[in-house]
């Protein structure tokens, strides 16, 4: 068999953003965090222990991981196959694929008034 180590996603691979449990503030290291002037590229875990949430004041320790967001899922080498949806985040395949169900149902609907 091969020694070669379990390959990980995109999604595995960016920082992962944390959720806070009582207010839902999400920290996205992408975007840092302006209330207490901390850097865009400054992951959860560089975050000074006395670090609190800036909308409701909880502490670090109680924030959990929710995953990376706006990563695109999947394998790098798989990127440049399909017609450009493997380079979407989930969120907007989520909006791709409700959005043409919402459609379709609207282009239905429109069939009464053929009538």
């Amino acid at each position: 068999m091969s020694d070669r180590p379990p390959e990980k996603t995109l999604a595995e691979l960016a920082p992962a953003s944390y959720e806070c449990p009582s207010c839902g503030y999400i920290y996205n290291p992408a975007k840092g965090e302006s209330k207490n002037n901390t850097p865009a590229g400054t992951t959860f875990e560089e975050l000074p222990l006395i670090w609190n949430c800036p909308v409701c004041g909880v502490d670090k320790g109680a924030f959990r991981s929710i995953g990376a967001a706006d990563a695109p899922s999947g394998f790098e080498e798989n990127l440049q196959y399909g017609f450009g949806v493997n380079n979407m985040t989930p969120n907007q395949k989520n909006l791709l694929i409700f959005g043409a169900l919402a459609l379709g149902f609207l282009f239905f609907l429109s069939l009464y008034g053929l009538g």
